[in-house]
């Protein structure tokens, strides 16, 4: 069975060696994370694709998080700096991190590491790259907050990415765990979202979440539809016969008896990634 996603709680034992390992050492390892954001870097830069046409770092907080997270544990045998001492103590003692995604000051997505009871972003200048590259606070003073259900996705979405969203009425078979058309301001039209977080968030509760949002959102003018669906691969049109919102709600409620595992959610992903970013000549009117 698909497991929820986690939550941003921070139990006894992290909090007593977040306490013991980390809050003594909190310069120390900025430092030493400042220190991986050069290597990363040097790695990333003009390799990873560009976000609305802007340089690097800018809209790259995923793929710096992963890879310093990387860099983080691969360090463990190194103990150059005592910063590096300091992490390595606190994962030696049964210290935990992971990444985490969510909305960070009801502004935008973003990235970070959970670790202990710390918020800690490595990829902070990804949406101002005038502001540090690295920020470490408490998780509860961090401002970041885990997406809800679809509805808070796409108000998020709409501001952050300058988007309309519309319900997916247009694929039905992928509504469940897509349930989310954006267009953006350059006309560009994609389904959402392939985030880790979101399917895990919209697979484990029989998709209710989808159903709310399909049922109350806007749907798609027909002059954008027709066009997203002529874009589509035709095995994805013919598996998708009928569209509208009876149609991707019966797909919602068809999957109450599916066993919504690791394997379904990689199928749905793989035709996720087969859905064309398609570019229309004008957005629709707000």
């Amino acid at each position: 069975m698909l497991t929820p996603p986690d939550d941003l709680s921070t139990d006894a034992t992290q909090a007593a060696l977040t306490e013991r390992f980390l809050l003594p050492a909190l310069a120390e390892i900025e430092a030493a994370l400042l220190e991986l954001r050069v290597d990363t870097d040097q790695a990333l830069a003009g390799k990873v694709p560009t976000y609305k046409g802007k340089p690097y770092p800018y809209g790259c907080c995923h793929e710096i998080t992963l890879d310093v997270m990387g860099r983080v544990a691969a360090f463990a045998a190194q103990r150059r700096s005592p910063g590096q001492l300091a992490l390595n103590d606190f994962f030696r003692r049964g210290g935990r991190g992971k990444l985490i995604w969510g909305v960070l000051r009801d502004s935008y997505f973003q990235n970070a590491m959970h670790l202990g009871g710390l918020y800690v972003d490595v990829s902070n200048d990804t949406v101002d790259v005038t502001k540090p590259k690295v920020e470490i606070l408490p998780m509860d003073r961090s401002g970041l907050v885990l997406i809800q259900d679809a509805v808070h996705f796409a108000r998020v979405a709409e501001r952050y990415w300058d988007a309309r969203a519309y319900a997916n009425t247009l694929l039905p078979s992928l509504a469940p765990l897509f349930p989310v058309v954006l267009v953006d301001s350059r006309g560009q039209i994609t389904i959402q979202s392939n985030a880790g977080y979101m399917k895990r968030l919209l697979g484990t509760d029989s998709f209710v979440r989808s159903q709310q949002w399909l049922r109350t959102a806007p749907r798609l003018p027909d002059t954008l539809a027709a066009a997203f669906r002529s874009a589509c691969p035709p095995d994805l049109q013919a598996a998708n016969p009928e569209v509208g919102l009876a149609a991707a709600v019966t797909a919602c409620e068809a999957l109450r008896s599916t066993v919504i595992d690791a394997a379904w959610v990689q199928r749905m992903s793989e035709a996720f990634v087969r859905v064309p970013a398609m570019t229309v000549s004008r957005t629709p009117a707000a």
